[in-house]
């Protein structure tokens, strides 16, 4: 059992920059493949980033590539989202997400465990 909470979510101008971090609970953190996924009002959730076991590789949607980075630190059983020259179209709540499988990273059907989600607004 993993539970995740992301944190560092809030109100930002645009061109502006955030940092998300979701922390895990519980064993073997590093055995999960980790994806953050977004929600905007009024539409479906969808695919931001994901990041490999030990982080040797990471998995962008076209919107964020370039100006989200994902990584992540075992040692500390946490998950980051580096966003930097944010737009208005990135408002929506984030979510991570946690799973075993190898692959299918775009999938949210695959994930296992998620977060609450955190708010991100970014106003123009």
């Amino acid at each position: 059992q993993v539970q995740l909470v992301e944190s560092g979510g809030g109100l930002v101008q645009a061109v502006g920059s955030l940092r998300l971090s979701c922390a895990a609970s519980g064993r073997s953190f590093s055995s999960y493949e980790m994806g953050w996924f977004r929600q905007a009002p009024g539409k479906e959730r969808e695919f931001a980033a994901a990041i490999t076991w030990i982080g040797t590789s990471t998995y962008y949607a076209d919107s964020v590539k370039g100006r989200f980075t994902i990584s992540r630190d075992n040692a500390k059983n946490t998950v980051y989202l580096q966003m930097n020259s944010l737009k208005p179209e990135d408002t929506a709540v984030y979510y991570c997400a946690a799973k075993r499988q190898y692959g299918s990273w775009w999938f949210e059907n695959r994930y296992d465990y998620w977060g609450q989600g955190t708010q991100v607004t970014v106003s123009s």
